[in-house]
Formats: structure tokens, sequence, C-alpha cells
């Protein structure tokens, strides 16, 4: 379904950011406008704010340095902070880390259920992106009301909806939902 993109992955600088109420934070003004060039956060007043996946992909990378009350956090202790907030960061990390590692541009995605907007390699900025994707544990059940109100979304916005299933080995299988009758 969704392929690797050819060529290697971008180098990523390195930089520290702040967990404060829930909320990853980066305040220098280097390391936010190299992480806004490549599609990572967002703007809040002068402050760029991670998503808990985004996050949890930089430091999984060795390219955050995530320090809360002054002590560093490894991926661990991050996971698990960031998991108390949002029970669903890990199986979006998972998804965002394989999309990332396949060369594509992963923006939080918007409106009930879906967890991401999807870019391909060189697009990002300069075109919409071409793909919605829901994320969705091994298991875990998904109404169909629901996959049929995120398809309509996809159709109306001309996107494609992907459906990405973790399983329980924490690797992720991709389905391209269609309206495949009318």
């Amino acid at each position: 379904m969704l392929k690797a993109q050819m060529g290697s992955k971008p180098q990523l600088m390195s930089g520290v950011a702040y967990l404060e109420d829930g909320k990853v934070v980066v305040r220098d003004r280097t390391y936010r406008s190299f992480l806004i060039q490549r599609g990572y956060g967002f703007r809040e007043g002068s402050l760029l704010i991670l998503t808990g996946e985004e996050a949890l992909y930089l430091l999984s990378e060795n390219k955050l340095k995530l320090l809360d009350e002054g002590c560093e956090l490894g991926l661990k202790e991050a996971a698990d902070r960031l998991i108390a907030e949002d029970p669903d960061v890990w199986v979006r990390f998972l998804i965002y880390r394989d999309l990332r590692d396949r060369g594509y541009v992963v923006r939080r995605g918007y409106g009930l259920g879906l967890d991401f907007l999807l870019y391909e390699r060189g697009t990002y900025g300069k075109k919409p992106a071409k793909y919605l994707v829901i994320g969705v544990s091994e298991g875990k059940p998904l109404g169909l009301n629901d996959l049929l109100r995120d398809l309509k979304a996809a159709i109306s916005s001309d996107k494609e909806l992907i459906l990405a299933v973790v399983d329980r080995r924490g690797d992720v299988v991709y389905y391209k939902v269609s309206a495949g009758f009318r």
C-alpha cells in the first residue's frame, strides 16, 4: 500500500524540548525553525509545540533531549508521561515512526478519528496532503459509521483514506479505504 520512498532519511539536528503541563515545548529559535521547515509541531505564540508522537519519534532518533523540571527523560519515561495524558499516543507514535521512516511528512489530522495528514516527499508546503490516515490497534473495534464518516471527509477533500492497523508486535499494516460501490 504505502511504499518506502527512494533516498535516505533526511538528517535532523538535535535540540532540547521541555515537558510543561502535558505539552512538549521547543523554545530554541534555531531548532524551532529547523523543525517547522520539516513539518514538525505547531506554533503557539513564539513557541513550537510538538505532538506526543513527534516528541517520541525525535527521542527515538536521538534528535531530541526532553526535560521535565530539569530532569532528562528517556523514551520509556517520556512515553509513560505522555500516555498518562493521551492513552492513544503510543499507537500514533508507531504509525508516525513507520511513515516518517518511509520518507513521508506526517502532520496531525483534523476532526474526529483522522489521526494524520500524509504528504509525499518534497510536497510539504507546496501541495496539499495526499492522504488522510486513521490508526487503530489490532483487535480494537472500529465502527462502520466512523469509517464511513472518515471516508466521506477524505472524498470531499480530494484525498485518499488509509487505515493503519498496528498489530500486537507493533508492526503497521496499511489498507486503502475506498467507496467501491455506490
